[in-house]
């Protein structure tokens, strides 16, 4: 794409009260997911992570079917994580154009922010109990990963602990904006 496109494609997608710094975090929200979904990946294609032969995860069960399921896990997940750039896109506002007969019709605020909110404090409260469990968790199971396996698994899944908070920050932003504008 050309820088030119780039602009322009920006400036028909742009929604007026949308600061610089929401559409930032917006991004980087969206980008939180990134990490696990390739830590998952790499497990669906076989690579060892250092889960044990007693565990689902390691690498002599994949590739296989088992496969498959982390690759729809990973593009629910990537899906979920782009969600976040519709609470400051104009299509997080209205319905796509080529929707026949809805299409460019904006739809009510709660639409977008009900499940937004929901889905910010299950994410914060998944992702926390997870953090604050994984070294219970880790001790009872022998075949989980350690040592470099472990930091690794822990570095591809912290940033996780970021999107509940900013998608709950975008939530409100955008509910602010939306109720603001009428």
């Amino acid at each position: 794409m050309t820088p030119t496109a780039t602009s322009a494609s920006q400036v028909l997608d742009a929604v007026p009260g949308v600061s610089v710094r929401l559409r930032r975090l917006a991004t980087f929200a969206s980008l939180t997911v990134v990490p696990s979904c390739v830590w998952r990946l790499a497990i669906a294609a076989g690579i060892p992570m250092g889960w044990g032969p007693g565990s689902d995860l390691h690498h002599s069960y994949y590739p296989g079917r088992e496969s498959l399921v982390l690759l729809l896990v990973t593009l629910l997940q990537e899906g979920l994580g782009l969600l976040s750039l519709g609470l400051v896109r104009r299509w997080g506002e209205e319905l796509p154009r080529w929707i026949p007969r809805l299409g460019g019709r904006r739809f009510h605020p709660l639409v977008a922010v009900v499940p937004a909110a929901l889905g910010a404090l299950a994410l914060t409260a998944i992702t926390c109990l997870g953090a604050v469990t994984w070294n219970e968790v880790n001790a009872a199971n022998p075949d989980a990963p350690t040592g470099l396996a472990l930091w690794i698994f822990n570095v591809s899944y912290a940033p996780l602990l970021l999107w509940g908070p900013l998608l709950g920050v975008l939530t409100v932003a955008y509910f602010r904006r939306r109720r603001l504008l009428g």
